[in-house]
């Protein structure tokens, strides 16, 4: 004997006017009308049982044994961060028929009047901000569902603290309710803002350099903030760059950042991975800041710490880049060495012989296996009606793989 069906119902923003005609026809068949408060006193006349939701293993339990009609009732899409998936995987997909209605993510761009089809959709309910934030910070568009902890607020501050400040925000309160408010603002705004519980922030992507002028690798020397040295030269970053096998969504540790250079194009290369840029000379920082805020480095962090010390709390990385230790080498081996993740390894730039030897013996003594590149830049200059290649110092690209035979 077939089993009962299940109807999930999306109620849209506008109540009963929301509804199409066959979703209305299920529930004026139904005997047993499940859902919150607001959405079943859409339902005054009906002549049903109603059931607020509670404990959902007791719902999950009375559904699976149902002999009546049932509707359970939802808002806007059951599929869109809804009862759906909870219920889809916990019961079979052919005792379940679901009616759609307009989502409140749809409802709030069509009134800022912003397509969002090119929009990610991140819900922050009962979750840690810091999955979420590393999502934000990788896309041009976001639509955030938020809780009264993971609050709009706090997902301005954790924004800032990640230097991701270049969004359009718009505030979206309690849709379809006679207190409908909409705010426009930007993310330090969005701080001090104190938001109705029924709320779905929408980020755009303010300001971000073009691919036209600032490509995704190969920036020019020149572009960044710097003292005269301190920079990893094009040439050489590309090749580093390359020596790290960056994947998307890697751990990457940068230590001893400097101007930042190879953080932020590590950045673009893996728009879901975390970069977190140890420094901590005063110099330097004014650099590395100024970088990071031209460049749009959303997924970098800046760690201000001389390495080893600042490492503690980061995350075990999958990759590391040494570009400079300021005569702290074996302790910043030493320290990597502990929290390098099975796969991952190290990539460390050395200039002078001493450094060299240094860390090819003392990596080699740790278990790694070391390949050194000798990297010979020359480039032309002019002179006079001539061109003449003027060579740069070499630089050794050392790669670290431990365990590997």
């Amino acid at each position: 004997m077939p089993q009962q069906k299940i109807y999930l119902v999306g109620a849209g923003i506008e109540g009963w006017e929301g509804f199409g005609s066959r979703a209305l026809e299920v529930i004026n068949a139904a005997e047993l009308l499940i859902g919150h408060q607001r959405l079943l006193d859409i339902f005054p006349d009906f002549k049903g049982e109603k059931q607020t939701f509670g404990d959902f293993s007791i719902m999950l339990d009375l559904l699976k044994g149902i002999k009546k009609p049932v509707v359970v009732l939802s808002s806007g899409d059951p599929n869109f961060f809804g009862i759906a998936r909870f219920l889809l995987r916990n019961l079979p997909k052919d005792r379940i028929e679901i009616f759609p209605n307009v989502t409140s993510v749809q409802y709030a761009f069509a009134r800022i009047k912003e397509p969002w089809d090119d929009s990610i959709f991140v819900s922050v309910h009962g979750r840690g901000l810091k999955g979420a934030i590393d999502r934000i910070i990788a896309a041009d568009k976001a639509a955030v569902l938020t809780d009264d902890v993971n609050s709009p607020s706090a997902i301005a501050r954790e924004l800032i603290l990640r230097g991701a400040e270049g969004y359009l925000v718009y505030l979206c309160e309690d849709l379809g309710l006679p207190s409908e408010k909409f705010t426009r603002t930007d993310v330090k705004g969005l701080v001090d803002l104190k938001a109705a519980p029924l709320n779905i922030l929408i980020l755009i992507k303010a300001w971000e350099p073009t691919l036209e002028n600032y490509p995704l690798m190969g920036i020019e020397d020149d572009q960044f903030s710097t003292a005269k040295k301190l920079i990893t030269k094009q040439e050489v970053r590309a090749v580093t760059l390359a020596k790290l096998q960056l994947q998307n969504d890697l751990v990457l540790w940068d230590i001893g950042a400097g101007s930042g250079s190879v953080s932020i194009e590590a950045g673009n290369l893996m728009p879901n991975g975390k970069i977190f840029a140890l420094e901590k000379n005063p110099q330097y920082m004014t650099f590395l800041r100024e970088n990071m805020k031209k460049f749009a480095a959303r997924n970098v962090m800046i760690i201000e710490a001389y390495a080893p010390e600042g490492l503690d709390d980061l995350p075990d990385p999958d990759r590391v880049f040494i570009g400079g230790s300021g005569g702290m080498l074996e302790d910043i081996i030493e320290a990597v060495d502990r929290r390098l993740k099975p796969e991952g390894f190290i990539v460390l730039n050395a200039v002078t012989l001493d450094t060299l030897t240094k860390a090819v013996e003392f990596l080699e003594d740790h278990g790694y296996t070391v390949e050194v590149a000798c990297v010979n830049i020359a480039k032309t200059r002019g002179l006079t009606e001539y061109k003449m290649f003027e060579s740069h110092n070499p630089v050794y690209i050392i790669t670290a793989r431990k365990g590997l035979e």
